[in-house]
Order: structure tokens, then sequence, then C-alpha cells
């Protein structure tokens, strides 16, 4: 009896010392995205953060891209740790930085290149279009930073040490605020300030990540690898689930965009902005479960040991949906308050007060899928989850998103994120009971 409770106790530390500073780091890189948005919406005006909303895809499409190459280096990495074979990891890690890095060279090539045409393709109007083309632009300046930031921050959260992964965001955070008010207010350079202040701050927490592998703390290192193109394929596989579950977003929002734009006119689209500036705090509990999670999965998976992994598995469901429960909660009784914060007009208030609860309920379903993805691509059960993130990506939230609003009032455009999230966890707790059954461990190990 005794053994047990040390092993629970050991348990909840080692959940605590993953899921605490990576759900801090989280609410502050929502933070981060909400204070970004009150500065832009008094300083630039509501028609600045409509403009962010059109072209944000662009910026979520770069991050899904980078998760293919992120999420499988950690899964890889964390499963090699698992069984004690560091020098693995550490070849995972390089094929992995070293992918990402090519990846966000593309993007910033093309954001820099092509802003104009790019800010066309995401439904950019007139109205819309130049402030657009400039946060983009800037944007694409601080690129290859960014991307290198997605890579590192996991893998410095994988070696051991997920409190600097938290204490550089805030420290990001804090600086991105700054720069906010320095370029917007002082300076006014509107939405290009916006986003020079936000590359500026990601810049600086890179550099913090860095010191990890520099002062070499972890196991992981920087040192010349040779390249082994089985092992990149491998990556790339172990990274689609989360790669397609990042697509989800864009996607979702450059047709509720279209919906919005043809059906219920420029207003509603400043709304959704803010609703999404928003709602992100929930977003924040069950992406930091998803992103602490990923490597107690991945090593428990890789040791064989099955009850521990189990105990992670519920705490996370737990946690993340319930967490994520109760923010969307604070946030629906603050939707009047937070509207003036982000000097929203008349119309836009007009419209934002009865969307907001009616969209937001979606990130509790939203918390469930993407908790039971992250368990089970951890595991290497990459088929489940690839199901559950196309349904989620390309069929499910496509035909809800586009045929509801055409056959009942459009207004229920604002239920479609809800309505089909919760199909998909339907389908992602039948996958995931059906392959928990067959046993998780004793697989093949990576």
């Amino acid at each position: 009896m005794e053994t047990a409770a040390i092993t629970r106790q050991n348990r909840r530390k080692l959940l605590a010392k993953y899921l605490i500073p990576t759900i801090l780091g989280n609410l502050s890189v929502f933070l981060f995205t909400i204070v970004d948005g009150i500065f832009v919406g008094q300083g630039a005006g509501v028609d600045a953060l409509g403009a962010i909303n059109l072209v944000f895809p662009f910026v979520m499409f770069f991050n899904a891209v980078s998760m293919l190459t992120t999420i499988g280096g950690l899964t890889i990495c964390a499963i090699r740790f698992g069984r004690g074979d560091k020098d693995g990891a550490n070849e995972v890690f390089i094929h992995s930085v070293v992918m990402t890095l090519a990846i966000s060279i593309l993007f910033s090539f093309l954001a820099l290149v092509f802003p104009e045409p790019l800010c066309r393709m995401m439904g950019a109007n007139d109205t819309f279009l130049e402030m657009a083309r400039d946060y983009i632009f800037w944007y694409g300046v601080f690129m290859i930073p960014c991307g290198m930031l997605i890579s590192l921050h996991g893998f410095v959260r994988n070696d051991g040490r997920p409190g600097l992964a938290s204490v550089s965001t805030i420290i990001a955070t804090l600086i991105n605020v700054f720069g906010d008010w320095l370029f917007i207010f002082p300076l006014h350079m509107g939405l290009k300030g916006a986003a020079i202040a936000t590359g500026i701050a990601q810049t600086i927490e890179l550099l913090i990540l860095l010191s990890h592998f520099v002062l070499k703390k972890g196991v992981l290192r920087f040192h010349k690898r040779k390249w082994r193109w089985n092992l990149t394929g491998r990556i790339l596989v172990r990274g689609l689930p989360e790669c397609i579950s990042q697509f989800c977003v864009p996607i979702t929002t450059i047709l509720t965009n279209w919906v919005l734009v043809s059906m219920l006119g420029d207003s509603a689209v400043n709304s959704y902005s803010i609703i999404c500036y928003v709602s992100c705090f929930s977003v924040a509990i069950f992406a930091g479960c998803a992103e602490g999670l990923q490597p107690l999965f991945g090593q428990c998976y890789g040791s064989g040991n099955e009850t521990e992994l189990k105990f992670y598995k519920r705490a996370g469901i737990i946690i993340g949906g319930g967490g994520s429960a109760v923010i969307t909660g604070i946030i629906v009784a603050l939707t009047v308050p937070i509207c003036h914060l982000y000097a929203a007009d008349a119309a836009t208030m007009a419209v934002t007060v009865p969307a907001l609860p009616e969209y937001a309920w979606g990130f509790i379903m939203q918390a469930f899928n993407v908790v039971i993805s992250a368990y089970l691509y951890s595991t290497t059960r990459t088929k489940q989850a690839v199901i559950i993130n196309c349904l989620r990506t390309f069929v499910v939230n496509v035909l809800v998103v586009l045929l509801l609003p055409r056959i009942f009032p459009p207004q229920i455009i604002w239920f479609t994120f809800g309505i089909y999230e919760a199909i998909v966890l339907v389908i992602a707790v039948i996958l995931m009971q059906t392959s928990d059954k067959k046993g998780v461990v004793g697989r093949a190990l990576e």
C-alpha cells in the first residue's frame, strides 16, 4: 500500500512538473494574443481586428506545416527517451529542427514576395486589404525565428525543462505587450507595428530557449549527423495528425469569414475577430494539457508502462475538458466588458453579445478532441488520430459551416463550431476505446 501511495505521489509530481508550466505558458501566449488585439482595436480601430482575422489563417497554415516536422520529431524523441536511447533522441532532434527551418524559409519567402495575393486569396476586400497586407508582410520578416521557436519550445520541454519553456513564453509576452504599446500608440505604426512587436518578442524568446542547448543543460545537442531519409519519412508520418489538426482552425476561419462576409456583413467579421481573440483562453487549457502530456505519453509508451499511460490519459481529459469549461463560462459572463476592451462599435457589439456564447461552447468539445488526438498520436496510433483530425479539418467542419447557414437562418453560423466538434467527439471516443481494447503498449517502437 505504501509503495502504491508513493507511485501515485510521483505521478502527480510529474504531472504537475509538465502540465502547470505548459498551461501557464499557453495562457501567457493567449494573453499575448488578447492584449495584442486590445491594442490593435484601441489604436488602429475595429476594422484592423477584422484585417488580422482575415489574414491570420496564413499564420495558422504556417504553424500547421511546422507541426508536421515538430510534433513528428517530438513524438519519436519522447519514445526513444522512454526506452533510454539518448543518441537516437538526438538524431531525431537534429532532423526535426532542420526540416522546420526549411519550412520557415519557404513561408517567409511567400509572405515577403506575395503579401497582396495572399490577402486576396483569404478574402480581404478593399476595406481590409491595405492593413492586412502590412501585417502579413511584417510577420513574414520574422517567420524564420518564429518557426524555430515552435520547434525548440517542444524539444526543451521534452528534454526535461518545461519550466524554461514556460518562463521564456512569459518573458516574450511582457516584451510583446510593451512593443504593442510602443509601436501602435507613440509611433503610430498600426498593424505593421503589431506584427513587428510580435516578431521581436518571439526572437527574444528563441534566444532564451537556445541557452538550454548552448549551456548543455539537457541531453539534446546541436551537432552534425548523417541525414537519414527513412527517419525523415517517419517524422512526417508521426507529425501528420497534429499537422492536420492545426489546419482545422485556418480552414474553418476562412470558411466562416466567407459566410459572414456574404451573408451578415463587415460587422459580423469584426465580431468574429473579437470572439476568436477572447475565446482562445479556453484553448490555452486543453492545448497546454496536450502539449504537456505529450512527453509523458511518449515516455510511458516507450518504456511499456500502460498503467502510467492510462493515468495521464484520464488526467488530461479531466483537466483539459473541465478547465476549458470553466474558462469558457467566465468569458461568456464577461462578454460586454470584453467588447468595450476591443473598442467595439455599436454594430459590432450588437452582433458579439449574443454570438459569443453561441460560439464558445464548442471549445469544450474541442478540448476533448485535442487531448484524445494527442494521446493517440503519442502512442503511435497515427491512423486513428489522422481520422479524427481529418474529420475535424476537411469533412465535418466544411459540411456544417457551409451547409447549415444555407438551410437555416444565417445566424446559425455561430453554432456551427460546437456542432461539428461534438459530432467528431463521438467518433473520437469510439476510436479511442476500440483501440485501447487491443492494448496500447507492446506495439512496434520507434
